[in-house]
């Protein structure tokens, strides 16, 4: 592999991890509506970003799927877990167990392996 090529594919896989770290803000806006009542305008706006934040991934990722392999942008998908719990610690203050982390740390591990050329 060329260096430009090396360059490119990373281009792509920091591009992948923005389109997946945009579908987790989904579940962040899905918890705020959590926080209203049903059908109160607060859970309906959280809702309309939710939808919104799902309309801009779908488009992000038909972009991204063109680009790269299918089975490293599904393998990628589970890097979702780490995002997930940086926004449950930095908008929530959720507490992150150890077991948490080496969780995440076995999912990054599998992705490598799997982003890692022959």
């Amino acid at each position: 592999m060329s260096k430009v090529e090396g360059k490119k594919k990373w281009l792509l896989l920091i591009l992948l991890q923005l389109v997946i770290m945009i579908y987790t803000l989904s579940g962040v806006a899905a918890k705020f509506a959590a926080g209203y009542e049903f059908l109160s305008m607060g859970f309906i706006l959280c809702y309309g970003v939710e939808i919104f934040i799902l309309g801009l991934y779908a488009i992000f990722w038909q972009q991204i799927i063109k680009r790269v392999d299918l089975s490293v942008a599904y393998a990628n998908r589970s890097i979702a877990i780490l995002w997930s719990m940086i926004w449950a610690a930095l908008i929530f203050g959720e507490h992150i167990s150890v077991q948490n982390i080496i969780g995440v740390l076995l999912v990054i591990a599998g992705t490598m392996i799997v982003n890692k050329e022959g």
